[in-house]
């Protein structure tokens, strides 16, 4: 098995419609994993277009209960591919996401809701 370390920052909450169970957000995904595969010699890391991660192996990461994804592609895909000399593989994306939120709405306006963001991994 691989380890990925995984950090998620949330960049906005640019939606939450109760009439749809849902909210929108702008998330900053960030995954980082060693790919012995990719070791090379040297002391720099190397920035990869982004487009070239079809020719690598990346954590088939999720986001459970998502309505509606996708990944930023002004001016280019925003996703980041760094490859380090031990062959440490940093990988980040950018993405606005519509997630279901189910909501109890029997004590409107003195409710409290928790909306959850959470991913997963297809196991193969």
């Amino acid at each position: 098995p691989v380890s990925i370390g995984m950090s998620l920052d949330i960049a906005s909450i640019d939606t939450i419609s109760e009439i749809n169970m849902d909210y929108t957000a702008t998330i900053f995904l960030r995954q980082r994993w060693t790919d012995e595969r990719l070791c090379f010699d040297g002391n720099k890391s190397l920035s990869l277009d982004g487009r070239l991660v079809e020719m690598l192996w990346v954590p088939d990461t999720f986001i459970v209960d998502s309505k509606k994804s996708f990944l930023h592609d002004i001016t280019v895909e925003n996703r980041l591919i760094r490859i380090y000399p031990n062959g440490t593989v940093l990988y980040a994306l950018r993405i606005t996401t519509t997630v279901a939120c189910s909501m109890d709405l029997t004590k409107y306006p003195m409710d409290k809701q928790t909306c959850t963001l959470q991913l997963e991994s297809c196991k193969n």
